[in-house]
Order: C-alpha cells, then structure tokens, then sequence
C-alpha cells in the first residue's frame, strides 16, 4: 500500500511540477522574430515591374512554392525574401525579355494562421501584421471557460523545420503558425 501511495504521490508531483514550471517557448521559436519574413504558399505578392503595366500585378505563390508571372512563367518564392524574389524575377525578365528591368515586390496578402483548441471557433485565419496569440485568439471568438490562458503550444515552420513549443499568450504570431490552446487542468 505504501509503494502504490509513493508511486501516486510522485507522480502528482511531477504533473503539478510540470503546471507550475511550465516550459514557455524555445529559442527556435523567439529567435525566427528577428530574421526576415521568408515566402510560402498562400502568400500574395504585388510585384511592381517599372514601366511594364501588363508585368505589374499581383501573383499567389502556389502550393508548389512558385510565382506565375508572365514571359518568364514559374519563379521560385518558397522560402525567399521579397528582396530575393524582387532579383529572381529582374535576373528572369534581363533574359532575353527586358533590358535591365526594375522589380518591387511586397507581400500583398499573408498566408492564414490556425487555430484549434479550447476557443470558442477554431479554424482557419486571415494573418494581420503585428497580431498575436491573444488577437489571434480574439478573432476565433475567444477562449472556451475551460482553456488555458496564460500560454499556449505553438506550432512554426523555422528554416524549413516544423518546431513546436509552448509560448505566452502575448507574444506575436507569424503567417502559417499553428496555435493549439490547451484545457487547463483546475
């Protein structure tokens, strides 16, 4: 009787460790804030090509990573800067379309964030810059009485790695993040 009460006792311990403690974040996750916003599928970009109104428009990147463009067809975005695209397209456009084209790209439209969990509608978001988990959260009609509301899990893509972590409820999102709002346990 004794060992079966020990053996509860620690693990009561343990779980109630884990609540207190908590893990918040991990460095993956904080440090893809500071680099620059990298292109995806479900991304629109508005790509300015001076001078060539019928080249000017906006393009989705498409689920294979690439961006349609006129003359030069599929250009890779999956994982480029704007500033990256801006010189894959002029490099595409100088050969042997236009003489030493000028290319502006900005993204016109982020690719969605989702969230699931204890909120009160779950699914699929338009991203707005400067958003986080709590606006996030706000938009999906907010938490259920029983979530957790102090941090949640979140989910990233992170130099082409799926990184997961547990992050506080104020800290920014990013377009294409995954937040899970967990049940809280009292």
């Amino acid at each position: 009787m004794r060992l079966r009460d020990l053996g509860i006792a620690i693990f009561l311990g343990a779980a109630l460790s884990g609540c207190v403690s908590g893990k918040v974040g991990t460095p993956a996750i904080h440090e893809s804030l500071n680099e620059p916003y990298r292109l995806d599928s479900g991304d629109r970009v508005r790509v300015t090509v001076f001078e060539q109104a019928s080249l000017t428009n906006s393009y989705s990147v498409d689920k294979g990573g690439y961006v349609a463009m006129p003359l030069v067809g599929n250009v890779p975005a999956r994982g480029q800067t704007t500033d990256e695209l801006e010189k894959a397209i002029a490099t595409e456009l100088a050969g042997g379309y236009l003489r030493n084209p000028e290319v502006a790209v900005e993204v016109d439209t982020y690719r969605p964030f989702f969230i699931m969990g204890e909120v009160t509608q779950g699914g699929q978001y338009s991203y707005v810059p400067g958003m986080t988990v709590q606006k996030a959260v706000a938009i999906a009609g907010g938490f259920t009485p029983r979530a957790a509301r102090t941090d949640v899990d979140l989910t990233r893509q992170v130099n082409g790695r799926i990184v997961s972590g547990r992050v506080p409820a104020s800290d920014p999102i990013q377009p294409g993040d995954t937040i899970n709002v967990r049940e809280r346990w009292f």
